[in-house]
């Protein structure tokens, strides 16, 4: 059986954001069955020898798939759309289009939302690093609205894991007033957090995992 690494426990400010949402709602998608190893993220569970023997960095999520241990979200839910032959073209222009913008929402989009998150979180709003970064957030989300102006999904037609990871970093990392400007934006994240399999997912999500 596949086994996520996901909290059971972490702190507050994280609750709901965290990233083993990316692997749970896409498991819920391709229907695999799975198990879920908890982890208390306050009692330091990411800390222990064990787990930093499989994961080095201490991070979530992680699954092991019957020994093939695999880390980092975006790498996970390529693996699991391989493995299912879901959530992803069968074709290799299509699985390059998954690729590019698999890579786009952790890089090119991520990385400047989630930085300038954590500087403003860090006393750091209103500063030059801040309005640099804000200016960077802001162009990139002005060039993926642009993008998304006539078209249902991120990669393809269809929904595939690229628009669970890019709608999780729109929805988790992003400062949602950055957002608000952008109307293919909204209406693209809107879409895909009204599917069945995210809503169960959050629910459950909800349900198991503690707010410290």
């Amino acid at each position: 059986m596949l086994k996520v690494y996901g909290f059971a426990r972490v702190n507050k400010m994280a609750h709901g954001k965290t990233r083993d949402l990316r692997v749970l709602w896409a498991l819920e998608e391709i229907g695999l069955p799975y198990d879920i190893v908890g982890m208390d993220h306050p009692s330091h569970d990411l800390d222990s020898p064990a787990y930093r023997a499989l994961n080095p960095f201490g991070q979530i999520p992680m699954i092991d798939d019957d020994g093939v241990v695999v880390t980092e979200s975006g790498a996970i839910l390529l693996y699991l759309a391989r493995k299912s032959g879901k959530l992803m073209p069968h074709d290799l222009a299509g699985e390059a289009q998954v690729l590019r913008w698999s890579v786009a929402a952790l890089n090119s989009i991520e990385v400047p939302v989630l930085t300038l998150w954590f500087v403003n979180w860090n006393d750091g709003k209103g500063t030059k690093p801040s309005e640099a970064l804000q200016a960077w957030a802001k162009m990139r989300l002005k060039q993926l609205d642009g993008w998304l102006a006539n078209r249902q999904f991120i990669a393809t037609d269809d929904f595939t894991v690229a628009d669970i990871l890019m709608t999780h970093v729109l929805d988790a990392a992003t400062d949602q007033e950055l957002l608000k400007p952008h109307s293919n934006l909204l209406a693209y994240r809107a879409r895909c957090t009204e599917r069945p399999a995210w809503k169960k997912t959050l629910a459950a999500y909800h349900e198991r995992v503690e707010a410290a």
